[in-house]
């Protein structure tokens, strides 16, 4: 309940942040590179960051990454409150933000099996995606409308006050927590490697990885597209721009509980393979369509699919990995799942500035489409040419 309530109040920032920095500068490119900045340190850290969550409380981690979130949001809506918010300030504030978030997106991850083991984990992220997804309905429809009212500032302060809810539920929280025994003698590079050299040695951890990556670049530069595609190709404002968000987040908030029925029979790899291509094709036909009804249907039916990705790769990941590797294969999870958002921010944003947003949404669908389509291939390949005496050993 806490998390939902500071879900609500996130999804009011981005958006927030998202027309201010388009206001501000007129810039798609500039938007997009306040997304690059933001999940800089996803590409930079998460390897480092999955190394320090194995050896500390969870809990205790993520009290202190939630706190730290709550001051930047109060310290932006103090910012445009008082008229001195400058595209710099913006620029700093989503650096940090993404440096507190490198630590606390793989904590998250790996408390949930702890709060509930592995036989309810599936069950617990699909619950979680639901609650995520709520607020993603909620949170761009209250922000939108706040935004055309009393402004900006308002979405960042409700922001920062939202955090109130979910540090206190996580104070509520009993969990046995699962810290590594330290090893001696082995340097931070050494247990990086391992983890390393641990997924390449596991095809199903390795394609579920790979798909991630490439989805994560391609697939989910919502924040930079929607925006642009809102004002310049729909011609709208802040109203359809908080609609057509929520409209995704119905779509997610569907998939969600689609999957939290679907728990019991556990995480499964086809479902990550079709929603990753299915995913690909409603990007395309974004790229195509000039009505708001359409698009609105589009990113709906895409919303669906995200859910489904997400969720089926989360849980197989998590489910799949051993204890002494779990933290470090879901902060490589939050590596090319979310560290990989700069580079797709950084293209979106090029390509929107260049081509427009119909034609950046199109590029996006298609590059994605071919790459996992090769991903796709290529395992299959692999795997065929794998003898029966390779295939009982790998078992």
């Amino acid at each position: 309940m806490g998390q939902c309530v500071s879900l609500v109040g996130t999804w009011m920032q981005n958006i927030g942040q998202a027309w201010l920095v388009l206001t501000l500068t007129g810039s798609p490119f500039l938007l997009g590179l306040i997304g690059t900045i933001q999940f800089l340190p996803f590409t930079c850290l998460s390897l480092f960051a999955g190394v320090v969550i194995d050896k500390f409380p969870k809990k205790r981690i993520l009290l202190v990454t939630q706190s730290m979130s709550m001051l930047l949001a109060l310290t932006l809506s103090a910012l445009v409150f008082t008229d001195t918010v400058r595209y710099g300030y913006v620029m700093v504030l989503a650096l940090l933000l993404g440096l507190t978030n490198t630590f606390d997106m793989p904590t998250r991850q790996a408390f949930n099996i702890e709060i509930v083991g592995k036989d309810d984990l599936m069950n617990a992220i699909a619950l979680n995606s639901m609650t995520f997804n709520l607020a993603r309905i909620l949170g761009p429809a209250i922000g939108a409308t706040m935004m055309a009212l009393l402004g900006p500032a308002w979405c960042f302060l409700l922001n920062g006050l939202s955090f109130i809810a979910v540090i206190y539920g996580l104070l509520q929280i009993e969990a046995v927590p699962y810290v590594r025994e330290k090893k001696q003698n082995i340097g931070v590079w050494n247990e990086i490697k391992d983890g390393l050299v641990y997924i390449r040695g596991d095809q199903v951890l390795l394609q579920t990885l790979m798909m991630v990556t490439v989805v994560g670049t391609l697939a989910y530069n919502f924040a930079v597209l929607i925006p642009v595609f809102t004002k310049d190709v729909l011609m709208m404002k802040e109203q359809m721009y908080g609609l057509l968000m929520s409209c995704l987040g119905v779509g997610s908030f569907g998939g969600a509980l689609a999957m939290s029925f679907m728990s019991k029979k556990g995480p499964r790899r086809k479902l990550i393979l079709i929603s990753s291509v299915l995913l690909s094709v409603f990007l395309l036909l974004i790229g195509l369509t000039h009505s708001p009804l359409i698009a609105g249907l589009c990113l709906a039916v895409t919303g669906v699919f995200n859910i489904l990705f997400a969720t089926n790769s989360n849980s197989t990941l998590q489910i799949h990995a051993k204890d002494e590797y779990r933290a470090r294969v879901m902060s490589i999870y939050s590596l090319v799942f979310a560290g990989s958002t700069p580079i797709g921010n950084f293209f979106a944003g090029y390509a929107a500035d260049r081509y427009g947003a119909s034609g950046a949404f199109m590029l996006c669908g298609g590059i994605c489409l071919t790459l996992c389509l090769g991903i796709i291939w290529m395992f299959r390949r692999k795997a065929s040419s794998v003898t029966p005496g390779e295939a009982l050993q790998q078992k």
